[in-house]
C-alpha cells in the first residue's frame, strides 16, 4: 500500500514556496505573512525585521526606536564584561569564531550579569507591575532556586548590580535616553521605563543595591511586549557584536598583548631556537 502523506515543518513563523525546478530552494520566503526578498529587504530595517520574527508582527515606529536603542545600548558590554572576556580568551587562544562566540554564549546566559537574570527580571516585572509595595516586598525577598531549574538562584535581587555601590553613569544615562525615546513622537510605549526611572531610587533602596544595565534591559523589553523567553534569547543576541570585535582584535594582538592575567615565561626559549634547542645534550 502506498503512503500519499507529505512531509511538512510545522512552524506559525516561516513560510517558502518551492522553485519549480529544485523542490530544495526557495521560489519565495514569507515571514509572517510579509515577503522577505520582495517587501522586507527593500523597507524594513534590521530592528524592524527582528521585531517581526519575534513577535509575528510589524513594530510601531516607536517602538522600532526603542529597541533599536536597547540593542546599541546592549552591544558591546566591554572587555570588563565576563562574557565578553571569554571570548576574549577564546580568541587570544587561537579557537575558532563559532568557539569564541559560544564561551560568549554560555558565560553570559547566567543568572548573575546574564541572560537568566534578565529572564528573571521581566518575571518580576509580570508579577509586580508599577506597584512599589510589591516591588519593595519581591526585592526584600531572598530568591528561592527551584528544584526542577537547571539555574541555581542567584544571590541577589535581578537587575540589580550585586558589586555596585551607586548606579553607574553609563546605566543613568541609557535609562534617561530611552525614557525619551519611548516618548519622544508622544505616544509613548515605555510606561514601565519612565516608572523605573521615577522609582529607582526607592528600588534601589528596598534591594538594598543600584539599578544594573539588566534591569533596565527587563524594563524595555518588558515594555515591548516580549515574553521573560524571549527576552532572555534577545538578550543573548544582542550582546554578541561586542564578543565578536574584541574576540578578533585579541587574536591579531597574542597573548603578550592580551589586556588580563598577563604571563611572562622565565627563561623562555625564544622563537628562534625551538625544540632542538631545548632537547640538546638529552642523550
Amino acid at each position: 500500500m502506498s503512503d500519499n502523506r507529505t512531509e511538512s515543518i510545522r512552524t506559525r513563523i516561516w513560510q517558502e514556496e518551492a522553485e519549480p525546478d529544485n523542490a530544495f530552494a526557495a521560489l519565495s520566503c514569507h515571514c509572517h505573512g510579509y515577503d522577505v526578498y520582495g517587501d522586507l529587504l527593500v523597507h524594513a530595517s534590521w530592528i524592524e525585521y527582528l521585531f517581526l520574527l519575534f513577535c509575528g508582527e510589524a513594530p510601531s515606529r516607536e517602538q522600532a526606536r526603542l529597541l533599536e536603542g536597547l540593542a546599541i545600548a546592549l552591544a558591546n558590554p566591554g572587555p570588563r564584561d565576563a562574557a565578553v572576556h571569554a571570548a576574549m580568551c577564546g580568541g587570544v587562544g587561537g579557537s575558532t569564531s563559532a568557539s569564541c562566540l559560544m564561551a560568549a554564549l554560555a558565560v553570559g546566559a547566567g543568572a548573575s550579569g546574564g541572560a537568566r537574570e534578565v529572564r528573571l527580571a521581566m518575571e518580576d516585572w509580570l508579577a509586580c507591575g508599577t506597584d512599589l509595595a510589591s516591588w519593595q516586598k519581591s526585592l526584600a525577598t531572598n530568591p528561592v532556586a527551584d528544584p526542577a531549574d537547571v539555574w541555581p538562584a542567584p544571590g541577589h535581587p535581578p537587575g540589580f548590580d550585586p558589586y555596585g555601590v551607586r548606579c553607574t553613569t553609563p546605566v543613568l544615562q541609557t535609562l534617561a535616553y530611552l525614557v525619551e525615546r519611548s516618548y519622544g513622537a508622544g505616544l509613548g510605549c515605555g510606561q514601565s521605563l519612565a516608572w523605573l526611572q521615577a522609582n529607582r531610587l526607592s528600588l534601589e533602596s528596598a534591594a538594598g543595591l543600584p539599578l544594573a544595565i539588566h534591569g533596565v534591559a527587563a524594563a524595555v523589553l518588558h515594555d515591548l511586549g516580549f515574553s521573560p523567553a524571549q527576552g532572555e534569547m534577545l538578550h543573548l543576541l544582542l550582546r554578541l557584536p561586542g564578543a565578536a570585535v574584541h574576540a578578533l582584535e585579541q587574536k591579531d594582538y597574542g597573548y603578550k598583548n592580551f589586556p588580563f592575567f598577563r604571563v611572562d615565561l622565565e627563561n623562555d626559549p625564544g622563537p628562534s631556537q625551538g625544540i632542538l634547542a631545548r632537547t640538546e645534550g638529552v642523550a
